[in-house]
């Protein structure tokens, strides 16, 4: 039987275990590890009120993990969702872990006055997902993401 729980900041090993086995939760299984947060990071991380973590349980194997993110609405009328990633190990796919995952997210919403979610969703399986839970594309002229970044290296 699955249990989902959410993380604290007690939970940093489960963190560390997410970056060695990061490969098993991508796309097609077969992606590279991560590199393993600092401790005292993790810590952090895990304590900020903003960052909201679940993950699924199978006895002790993690199978799966939600991570999103608390974000002020700027008009000061309340707050939003940001869905930051959804991975499911690949052997425990197409079982509705990942369906589970975002009701323990969308009911911790619902307890928190919290009413609207976004995510990019970054390759067609994701969006295919993300519409069979029920979520709608947006039009296309009010939200089309392009990702980019930039890594600032002491300047």
């Amino acid at each position: 039987m699955i249990e989902i729980r959410r993380l604290d900041h007690n939970d940093v090993p489960v963190l560390v275990m997410l970056a060695a086995e990061d490969g098993d939760f991508d796309i097609d299984g077969r992606g590279e590890s991560t590199e393993a947060p600092n401790p005292d990071m993790a810590r952090q991380y895990l304590a900020d009120p903003t960052v909201l973590f679940w993950i699924s349980l199978d006895a002790d194997v993690v199978t799966g993990f939600l991570q999103c993110l608390v974000l002020p609405i700027r008009t000061g009328r309340g707050r939003e969702v940001l869905l930051y990633e959804v991975g499911v190990r690949m052997r425990y796919r197409r079982r509705g872990i990942g369906r589970a995952l975002l009701q323990h997210m969308e009911a911790w919403m619902r307890e928190n006055s919290i009413d609207e979610m976004w995510v990019a969703a970054d390759n067609p399986g994701a969006e295919r997902f993300y519409q069979a839970c029920g979520y709608e594309r947006t039009k296309p002229e009010f939200f089309q993401p392009v990702y980019m970044a930039r890594e600032l290296d002491g300047e």
